[in-house]
C-alpha cells in the first residue's frame, strides 16, 4: 500500500463531510418547505371553511359595548342599537341663549347610536381583501377578542331647522367702517361693527360630548347646552379708515321731546345737524355756541317758545336748548371736563320726560354757552340721531377710551316751591272772550348732583352741579277787542 500523506487525508475527509452536509441541508429544506406548504394549505382550507360558516354572521370575539356579537347578523346588531335608541330618544336637550331657548327631544334630531354604521363595522371586520390582515384579526378576536368603539350621530339638518328662529335673532352681519372728512367736518361716518353668528362646529362638539352621558343614563334625562356665539370681524375697522384716534364710542346722551310743536321739532333737527360731524382736537375747548353759529330766521330757524327776559316767548330757534341739554348729558357720560354750563331759569317739562331734574344745559348766544375741554389725547367726533317717529334725540361721542370712568350722582332736590297763581293780562288785539295761554306753570326747586371721574385709580374730576329753578306762573291773555 502506498503511503498517503496526512494533508491528503484531510482533503478527502473534508470533501466527504461537505457532501454529506449538503445532503442533510437539502433534505431539511424540502422537509420544512413541505411542512410550510401543508400548514398554508391547511390554514387556507380552515380559513375558507371558517368564512363559509360565518358567511352571513359576525365572527366570534368581535365586541362592542362589552357584548360579543359573534354569530349575530347585521340585522341583529342594528336591532340591538335601535332598541337602545328608543330609550335615548326620550331624553331631551335644552339649547339656551340670550336670544331664545329651544327644547328638543333626542328622537326629534335622530340623536343616538348610529345603528346602521355600527352593524356594518362589526360585520366587515375580518372581511377585507388582505388575507394576512383578516387572518390576524380573526385569530386575535378568537383568542382575546377585538373591541370596537361605538359611534353616535344626530341630524344636523333637523337640529338646524329647530334652532333657525334663534339663529335669526343671533345672526348679524359685520359692518365696515366709513369715514369722509371735508372742510374741517366729518361728512360721512359709520363706525365698524362686529358681526356674530352661531358657532355650529362648537355646538356640534358640545352635543357630541353629551352622548355618553345620555346613552349611559338609566332613565331619560334633560341636558342643557348653551348655544356658542362666534364674533365675525368686519373687513374694514374704524381704526383703519382714519388716523385721528376715532375708533370707539366714548359717550352717549339722550332726551325726549314729546308734545313739541312742529316749529320746535324743526329747530331741534336743524341745530342737531349743525353740531353733528364736528371734530374736537386734543386739548381744544369746544364752544357749543361757536359750533352752532347764528340762530335766526336767516339761518333757517323757525319761531318756537324760548325763555327771554324772564318770560316764555316765541323766538327764533326755540328748541335749541333741547340739543344743548342732550349734548351736556353725552359729555357727562363720556367723563369729560365741563368748562361752562348753565341751568334753565325754570324746570322745563321736556327735559324731565326721561330724566330727573338738574341734567339740563341752556345756551343763549353770545353770553350763555356750553363748553368742555377735550383732555382725552385723541380727536373726538360728534355724531347724532334724531328720531322723528319717537321724538327722541341722541348724541354719540367717538374717540379713544383712556380708562376713565364717570359717576353721575342722583340729583338731590330741596327747597321746593309751588308755582304762583296764574296771571291774566288784558290784550286789546284779541277778541273779547278769547283766552290764550302764553306761559306755563312750573314748580320751583333747588337741585344739585355730584359728578366724579376716575382714571388709573385717581380722581381727575370732582364737581357738583347746581340748578336753581324759579317757580314759574302760568300767563293767560284775555281779549278785550270789541267787534
Amino acid at each position: 500500500m502506498k503511503n498517503i500523506s496526512i494533508g491528503k487525508l484531510k482533503t478527502i475527509f473534508k470533501f466527504k463531510y461537505h457532501k454529506q452536509s449538503q445532503k442533510i441541508v437539502k433534505n431539511l429544506f424540502w422537509f420544512f418547505t413541505g411542512a410550510l406548504i401543508t400548514v398554508i394549505l391547511l390554514s387556507g382550507i380552515g380559513y375558507l371553511s371558517y368564512q363559509g360558516i360565518y358567511k352571513n354572521y359576525i365572527y366570534p370575539g368581535i365586541i362592542m359595548e362589552g357584548r360579543d356579537f359573534g354569530g349575530k347578523t347585521k340585522v341583529d346588531v342594528k336591532n340591538y342599537f335601535d332598541a337602545k335608541n328608543e330609550k335615548i330618544g326620550k331624553s331631551s336637550f335644552v339649547f339656551k341663549s340670550d336670544y331664545g331657548i329651544a327644547t328638543v327631544s333626542a328622537k326629534e334630531i335622530d340623536f343616538g347610536y348610529n345603528s346602521t354604521l355600527l352593524s356594518e363595522q362589526v360585520y366587515l371586520l375580518g372581511r377585507s381583501e388582505n388575507f394576512l390582515s383578516n387572518a390576524s384579526l380573526l385569530l386575535q378576536a378568537y383568542i382575546i377578542g377585538v373591541r370596537l368603539p361605538t359611534s353616535y350621530s344626530f341630524s344636523e339638518a333637523k337640529l338646524g331647522e329647530i334652532l333657525k328662529p334663534i339663529k335669526v335673532q343671533i345672526d348679524k352681519k359685520p359692518v365696515d367702517a366709513q369715514f369722509k372728512f371735508e372742510n374741517g367736518r366729518v361728512t360721512t361716518f359709520k363706525p365698524s361693527e362686529n358681526g356674530r353668528g352661531v358657532d355650529d362646529e362648537l355646538l356640534e362638539e358640545q352635543l357630541r360630548e353629551k352622548t355618553l352621558t345620555v346613552a349611559s343614563a338609566p332613565k331619560p334625562i334633560s341636558v342643557v347646552i348653551t348655544i356658542p356665539i362666534k364674533i365675525i370681524p368686519p373687513n374694514v375697522t374704524t381704526e383703519q379708515v382714519n388716523n385721528l384716534g376715532i375708533k370707539e364710542l366714548i359717550g352717549v346722551g339722550s332726551s325726549l321731546f314729546y308734545h313739541s310743536i312742529p316749529s320746535r321739532i324743526h329747530n331741534i333737527a336743524l341745530a342737531t345737524g349743525r353740531i353733528s360731524g364736528v371734530l374736537i382736537k386734543p386739548g381744544e375747548v369746544f364752544s357749543f355756541n361757536k359750533a352752532l353759529g347764528d340762530i335766526s330766521a336767516f339761518t333757517g330757524y323757525k319761531q318756537a317758545y324760548i325763555i327771554q327776559n324772564g318770560k316764555t316767548v316765541l323766538g327764533d330757534g326755540g328748541g335749541v336748548c333741547q340739543v344743548s341739554t342732550t349734548f351736556f348729558r353725552a359729555l357727562l357720560n363720556a367723563g369729560l371736563p365741563i368748562v361752562e354750563r348753565h341751568a334753565h331759569a325754570y324746570r322745563v317739562g321736556y327735559y324731565e320726560e326721561d330724566s330727573p331734574p338738574g341734567y339740563d344745559a341752556t345756551i343763549f348766544s353770545p353770553s350763555v354757552d356750553l363748553q368742555f375741554k377735550n383732555d382725552t389725547g385723541s380727536h373726538i367726533l360728534v355724531q347724532s340721531e334724531v328720531d322723528l317717529s319717537n321724538l327722541s334725540l341722541k348724541f354719540y361721542l367717538y374717540g379713544t377710551k383712556d380708562g376713565r370712568k364717570a359717576t353721575i350722582g342722583k340729583p338731590v332736590i330741596y327747597n321746593q316751591r309751588p308755582a304762583p297763581a296764574p296771571l291774566y293780562q288784558e290784550d286789546p288785539t284779541l277778541p273779547v272772550g278769547t283766552i290764550k295761554q302764553v306761559d306755563f306753570a312750573a314748580s320751583g326747586a333747588s337741585v344739585y348732583f355730584n359728578y366724579t371721574v376716575e382714571k388709573n385709580g385717581k380722581t381727575i374730576i370732582n364737581e357738583k352741579y347746581f340748578s336753581n329753578y324759579q317757580p314759574w306762573r302760568a300767563v293767560f291773555l284775555q281779549g278785550t277787542k270789541s267787534g
